[in-house]
């Protein structure tokens, strides 16, 4: 049976949004990266250093990212970006809607996170600094 003409076609190409397992594709071959699961939410670590934490329900991304700059953030990008909770806003943190990000936004984000936390000549090697 043809479509019918005047319902709009879906395209074939929306992309998801970036979930759980694309972090974990992102941060596979991060050295000194590991998954941890804390009280039900899905965090990564490098050392004992969280740098990335899922909300419970996971469309929310938790990562290290500089304090001088959040305000910054947040008034550019107030749908995208959400303040921190009041306990976590004296840590370098800051949280992003996961919908309303792509791939390739996700993969900049964790990987700045990751380069906060690790020794600057692991990064460096790494991402071939």
């Amino acid at each position: 049976m043809d479509p019918d003409p005047a319902e709009p076609a879906e395209p074939a190409d929306v992309a998801a949004p970036p979930d759980v397992d694309t972090v974990r594709e992102i941060v596979r071959d991060l050295p000194r990266s590991y998954e941890v699961l804390v009280r039900d939410q899905v965090k990564f670590r490098v050392g004992k250093i969280v740098y990335l934490a899922f909300s419970p329900d996971e469309q929310v991304l938790g990562f290290a990212f500089p304090k001088d700059q959040r305000e910054a953030m947040l008034a550019a990008e107030p749908d995208t970006f959400v303040r921190p909770r009041p306990s976590d806003l004296r840590f370098h943190w800051l949280e992003v809607r996961l919908a309303a990000i792509d791939r390739a936004e996700l993969t900049e984000l964790v990987l700045d996170a990751w380069r906060m936390v690790v020794p600057k000549r692991v990064a460096a090697a790494h991402l071939g600094e």
